[in-house]
């Protein structure tokens, strides 16, 4: 017995089509039609798009930040993400200051253990690169976190010097990892701070944008774009967010270099204006890098739009407003980083190819695929092909309805987006062959521990404009 999706639209990163899906177990079996035997399941996607699910790169869920935590958990954000459309998501381990790699790595997957709901993978961030710390990152690889995050600001948390980025960037280079950079020049952000600070504005959440400048996130995405390419090493850009950096990494991308970039959804619907909303609300806008310019919004379409861009993820950081963003009402220092939106982010983009900015095709290129080649998962995850995990969702892309923090999945108590009109939804998501939501309700088989770490291949050393990812068609890699 399977499962055949019927009478849908078939969107992929390149091509679009009427065809029906067949499920075998775990996978994709056929594509085609007449696909059906006694015994099986239909489910009629009559005038719906069928396309790989979603897979967000970018997310911080049970993570320690600023004396709280992120109040998703591998249960109730995977929960959140499913019904927005995400069937896999890749989350942070931290290096513990003084520890080893192992350590984090460790600590994040008895978190996910018995509570994941769905597949994840884990990019280690590295906060004290010693000689033997370096030496490790091998064995991060062999265990299927090829990818490492490392910071230029949070001085004092997680910055790094350039000698320690370095020497990172080579082992990369060297083990098959992609290093992944969070671009803010830290030690000059911290004088503005203070400045601030003793210019009486601890209390104003906008003085947090107005302390991180444009023009730092762009000299540090040079900084990095630069020691990236005296080391020979791939690099991915995490959470652009305005001109200057995603002309830096253009003008790189136009010189042969190997540079990739992301943005995260917020940027493209907020901007720094809400976080100068009255009462406090304005703490609900903050993140860093923070929101920025109407034209910063318009400059990242148009890199999306011209492949500039490769990604567009989340960094779904979630703290609630009442008793976690609360903790900076008076130091806007205090209040925690991070914005919530694991689960509107594909509604958003749908809403987005209805006004123009993108086609189908290029959601899922952006929103899946891309994600999927870049982080040696392909065509495991990231496609609609025989073989392929069947990750999938039947999106109903005329459904019209309005954010509000009662539709939402998440444990936070807010979404940014309360009262935003948008028009598409997953009415039925397959994770594994398994249907977990079903006319927009999660199902019985959506449970705690069904969810799987997957065991990613080293980065494939593509270079800009060419084919990203392993295209091999092994066996899937779940731990």
């Amino acid at each position: 017995m399977g499962t055949v999706i019927t009478g849908g639209t078939i969107v992929t990163a390149a091509d679009t089509y009427r065809a029906d899906v067949r499920i075998e177990g775990e996978r994709i079996a056929r594509i085609g039609f007449d696909l059906a035997e006694p015994g099986d399941a239909l489910i009629d996607a009559t005038g719906k798009l069928v396309m790989p699910g979603a897979i967000d790169v970018h997310t911080h869920l049970d993570m320690p930040f600023g004396g709280t935590t992120s109040c998703d958990d591998f249960t109730t954000g995977h929960l959140a993400a499913l019904h927005g459309g995400t069937t896999m998501h890749i989350d942070f381990a931290q290096q513990p200051r003084g520890g080893s790699l192992q350590d984090g790595l460790d600590t994040w997957h008895a978190k996910a253990n018995g509570r994941a709901v769905m597949d994840y993978g884990f990019h280690m961030i590295v906060t004290d690169a010693r000689p033997e710390v370096v030496e490790e990152l091998d064995s991060m690889v062999a265990q299927g976190v090829p990818s490492f995050k490392l910071f230029l600001a949070y001085p004092g948390v997680f910055m790094v010097d350039d000698d320690t980025l370095f020497a990172v960037m080579e082992r990369a280079r060297d083990n098959g990892g992609l290093v992944m950079m969070h671009c803010e020049n830290g030690v000059v952000i911290d004088h503005l701070v203070q400045r601030a600070v003793a210019e009486g504005h601890a209390g104003e959440p906008g003085w947090h944008y107005r302390t991180r400048p444009a023009t730092l996130e762009g000299e540090s995405t040079e900084r990095a774009i630069a020691l990236a390419k005296v080391a020979g090493a791939p690099l991915y850009v995490v959470h652009v967010t305005c001109t200057e950096a995603v002309d830096a990494i253009t003008r790189a991308r136009a010189e042969g270099q190997r540079v990739w970039g992301e943005s995260c959804i917020q940027y493209f619907f907020h901007t720094q204006d809400d976080l100068d909303r009255p009462d406090f609300e304005g703490a609900k806008f903050v993140c860093s890098p923070p929101l920025r310019t109407e034209a910063d919004q318009a400059r990242l379409w148009d890199a999306i739009r011209r492949d500039e861009l490769e990604v567009i993820s989340t960094d779904h950081c979630p703290f609630r407003f009442a008793d976690q963003k609360t903790l900076g009402a008076d130091d806007f220092r205090a209040i925690p980083n991070g914005m919530p939106v694991i689960e509107e982010r594909m509604s958003l983009l749908s809403t987005a190819v209805h006004a123009g900015h993108l086609s189908w095709n290029r959601l899922v290129e952006v929103a899946s695929t891309n994600p999927a080649k870049l982080f040696g998962c392909y065509p495991q995850k990231g496609a609609i092909a025989p073989g392929s995990d069947a990750d999938i969702v039947v999106w109903d892309a005329d459904a019209e309805y309005t954010w509000t923090v009662d539709r939402i999945h998440s444990a936070v108590d807010y979404t940014t987006f309360e009262g935003t009109p948008v028009k598409g939804i997953a009415s039925h998501v397959f994770s594994r062959g398994e249907l977990v939501i079903a006319d927009g309700a999660a199902t019985d088989a959506a449970t705690p521990g069904r969810g799987r770490f997957v065991h990613r291949r080293t980065f494939e050393h593509a270079r800009p404009g060419e084919y990203l990812g392993n295209v091999t068609t092994a066996e899937p890699t779940h731990a």
